[in-house]
């Protein structure tokens, strides 16, 4: 037996009523998790506008299927810890035991499936980010053209929700014309030559929304003329704090998705992983008890029958009989077949 423990009537006792106060917190957690991949899917819907794909979605639905299966397979491990000390009530569980630790298993390996993913999707999560919200810069001044006029609106709450401001950093928007056409005063010179100067007929500045300000800088924000050290006095560009936010709004949004994404996932796992282990004991143990016809008497608890080596032979064995189940023995069927022909042939 593998990691065999010698448990007392009081010890089952006590194992079954700490792991029916874990199961329950289980259920907790699993509603916990299932509500975190709701509130993940919609911020990536909220966040759809900065967003090129929908590949990272696949996160939050696993997320939510986990939830829900936890919340069914920690609710059926409470009442078998319940029914645990009950000769009469826990046979009845006794089958349904080994479905129960394939469910777990499944959830566990979705678990690590969670992890793997937000890893591994974080290079299409950065690169959707990254196109999407160089759209958002660059539709930042279409307030007058439909399907286009709440994307200011979207950029700024973004910047002042996450405390970013750009796509990388805030000179991501010198590169752009983010002031509308309709607020420019083309009989101004400064406007003339500022669009003249461009080759694409834009006005660039500079400068950069109102929301990359830093509210908790104690000198007023510098909006304008950022790369002028002769505009603003006691300034210098290369050294001086901008008074913008420094991190731009693709880090701070995978910052943000990745800690969500990973936040609960391993905590659940190790804790889904102690529970199993506990409830293999307290299985073993009381039905070691219930074998030798005791319910009061001292039994063996273990997590494996037999060794682990003979366990992994015995569980191949059997799925490799399941497997084959159904299938046409061709020795047989040629047999059979000879059997058939020996009998239509007539006797000479």
């Amino acid at each position: 037996m593998l990691l065999r423990m010698k448990f007392t009537q009081q010890r089952r006792v006590r194992l079954a009523q700490g792991l029916w106060l874990m199961s329950w917190m289980a259920v907790l957690c699993g509603a916990f998790i299932f509500t975190l991949g709701i509130y993940l899917k919609i911020e990536l819907l909220r966040r759809a506008e900065v967003m090129d794909n929908t590949e990272i979605h696949v996160v939050p639905n696993i997320l939510m299927m986990v939830g829900l299966a936890s919340i069914g397979t920690n609710w059926v491990a409470g009442r078998v810890c319940q029914d645990s000390l009950d000769a009469t009530r826990f046979p009845r569980w006794k089958v349904l035991l080994l479905a129960w630790f394939a469910v777990a298993a499944l959830l566990c390996c979705l678990l690590v499936a969670v992890v793997v993913l937000s890893y591994a999707l974080q290079g299409h999560l950065e690169e959707s980010l990254k196109v999407g919200l160089r759209n958002g810069i660059r539709f930042y001044k279409d307030t007058d053209v439909p399907g286009r006029c709440f994307q200011k609106e979207t950029i700024d709450r973004l910047q002042m929700e996450f405390r970013c401001c750009g796509n990388s950093n805030f000179k991501d928007w010198f590169e752009v014309q983010w002031v509308s056409n309709r607020y420019l005063d083309y009989t101004s010179k400064d406007v003339k030559d500022r669009i003249r100067s461009n080759v694409d007929g834009r006005y660039l500045l500079d400068g950069v929304p109102f929301s990359c300000c830093n509210p908790a800088s104690p000198r007023p924000c510098l909006q304008y003329h950022l790369t002028d050290n002769s505009a603003h006095y006691n300034y210098e560009y290369q050294s001086e704090d901008l008074n913008l936010y420094p991190r731009g709004c693709r880090q701070a949004l995978i910052d943000y998705y990745m800690g969500l994404m990973n936040s609960t996932g391993p905590v659940h796992l190790s804790y889904l992983w102690s529970f199993e282990i506990n409830l293999r004991y307290l299985q073993t143990a009381v039905e070691g008890a219930m074998a030798l016809e005791d319910p009061e008497g001292d039994s063996d608890g273990y997590l494996l029958e037999k060794g682990v080596k003979e366990t992994f032979e015995e569980v191949k064995a059997n799925v490799l009989n399941m497997l084959k189940f159904g299938q046409i023995d061709p020795t047989a069927a040629s047999e059979d077949a000879d059997t058939d022909n020996a009998k239509e042939t007539p006797a000479s």
